[in-house]
């Protein structure tokens, strides 16, 4: 355990041993002859006292000396420890979250029970869901991306920077070509488009880097945008300087937050170039200036930019929040296998509030009315290479509604696989502000529910489970009112 550590749970230790003896910090100086402000640096893991100055401390507080060393915590301090020893406050760089590890000891030092329970209920949560490590610094990208509403500017300086330095023309989509061209000439990159296909453990990867001899192999299957989108995410390493990576897409496993957070960098990067924040800016403005929604246009700035309906639409996720003040949105996306009737949200991003599609962990049924299956639905069955729909979703238990656009593709790399990305976007007063087409008559209209089990609609036709969930909370609500009745009968 590093030295930090073994200060702080000294300190916890000290401070605990001190409160339960019913010594304040003045008391416990005037017995042990160690002053005030040295004994409270001790208790906030800033220093370790040495073996004279301990025993001194184990004698006047009647415990142990080597009970006083020990890192072992009791069960009431055990969790913190816990969350200590697993060195998850190392590993995650707090400055990004604008908290100070010091700031952050202090509380985990001042931690009354309540803040201990509060941690050991995470820790068995996480447990009991197969929370990983890695699940842990993901979470931690996703709060990182809400907390700065998902736009990171100097990137995006970052990406103009380059672009003037490689004379690219921002203005007219390029083609991999270029990139290709920049990652040869400029950083010494092998390309090799063979090697891949001769191992069928690696059929779902698209790319692998072997940084030792700058190989970058390249799977068959890939597209002219996935393969601009590899190679942008390639120069984003090299032109950024980034050294602690990945270097596999889609990555395998990681070994610290800074390679998921730098993983999480190249690709905003590698967006912010293919999809130019002022083509889009300008090309969205001209779609929500229409008093109808025109989805020839809508499409047709999709494909506009070389780039996949997946990065379009996280594209918009930097885009809507910035240049238009459209905080409000979810990103979804869902995976489906044809001939069955599972779907899997994979990938979600909420900004300003947990929006009310959203993971659902407990088995429960997804809303077939949302327009992210809909559309999974009618890719399987059209066999097309884009399916697009566009639907207002109204919650009615939340009192809210959104405009949901959603496009499903399917895999390149699996049979019978599609996959759907959709954005929503909360109808507010910013929202109709910014977008003149909200009161289109031929915009379907649609009352949805998170899962079947907790939806209220009556006689959906495509309902897959009762609303047993709901049902519960009914009935729950009910006995608590005639309990309240009860009550209030027999005080009078």
């Amino acid at each position: 355990m590093e030295q930090d550590y073994i200060k702080l749970i000294f300190g916890l230790k000290l401070k605990q041993i001190r409160t339960d003896k019913n010594l304040s910090l003045f008391g416990l100086s005037k017995i042990s002859g160690l002053s005030k402000s040295y004994l409270n640096e001790i208790e906030k893991g800033k220093k370790y006292p040495k073996p004279d100055k301990i025993a001194i401390l184990s004698e006047k507080l009647d415990v142990p000396y080597d009970q006083m060393v020990s890192l072992k915590l009791d069960k009431n301090l055990a969790p913190v420890g816990e969350l200590l020893q697993s060195k998850i406050l190392k590993e995650i760089p707090l400055e990004l979250f604008g908290i100070k590890e010091s700031n952050l000891i202090d509380i985990v030092a001042n931690a009354p029970a309540k803040v201990n329970a509060f941690i050991s209920t995470i820790i068995a949560i996480a447990k009991h869901y197969n929370f990983s490590r890695e699940s842990f610094f993901l979470a931690s990208v996703r709060s990182f991306q809400e907390a700065n509403n998902n736009y990171f500017d100097e990137l995006e300086q970052q990406v103009l920077k380059f672009s003037k330095a490689y004379q690219l023309d921002l203005t007219t989509p390029f083609n991999s070509n270029e990139l290709e061209d920049i990652l040869v000439e400029e950083y010494g990159y092998i390309i090799n488009e063979s090697e891949l296909s001769t191992y069928e453990m690696l059929e779902n990867l698209r790319s692998v880097f072997v940084p030792k001899t700058k190989t970058l192999l390249l799977a068959n299957g890939i597209d002219e945008a996935q393969r601009t989108f590899i190679y942008a995410k390639e120069i984003a390493y090299n032109f950024l300087d980034i050294s602690d990576r990945l270097y596999t897409f889609p990555w395998i496993k990681f070994e610290s937050f800074d390679q998921v957070l730098n993983n999480f960098y190249a690709s905003y990067f590698a967006g912010a170039l293919i999809i130019p924040k002022k083509e889009l800016t300008s090309k969205l403005e001209s779609i929500f200036e229409k008093g109808f929604f025109d989805e020839a246009m809508f499409i047709k700035t999709i494909n506009t930019f070389n780039a996949s309906p997946e990065s379009f639409y996280q594209r918009l996720t930097n885009i809507l929040p910035k240049a238009f003040n459209i905080q409000d949105l979810f990103f979804l996306r869902f995976t489906h296998r044809s001939g069955t009737e599972k779907f899997h949200l994979k990938k979600e991003l909420h900004l300003s509030h947990q929006h009310s599609p959203r993971a659902n962990e407990t088995n429960e049924h997804y809303c077939r009315r949302w327009v992210s299956l809909k559309v999974l639905k009618d890719i399987s069955k059209s066999k097309k290479n884009h399916e697009f729909d566009v639907q207002i979703s109204n919650y009615d238990s939340d009192n809210a509604k959104y405009l949901v656009l959603s496009s499903a593709t399917k895999d390149p790399f699996k049979d019978n696989q599609f996959r759907s990305i959709s954005i929503g976007l909360l109808i507010n007063k910013q929202l109709e502000r910014k977008i003149k087409f909200l009161d289109d008559e031929h915009l379907k209209t649609q009352k949805v529910g998170v899962t079947c089990e907790r939806c209220s609609i009556k006689d959906c036709e495509v309902r897959k489970a009762p609303p047993h969930v709901l049902e519960k909370a009914l009935k729950n609500n009910k006995i608590e009112t005639i309990v309240n009745t009860l009550n209030q009968k027999y005080d009078s």
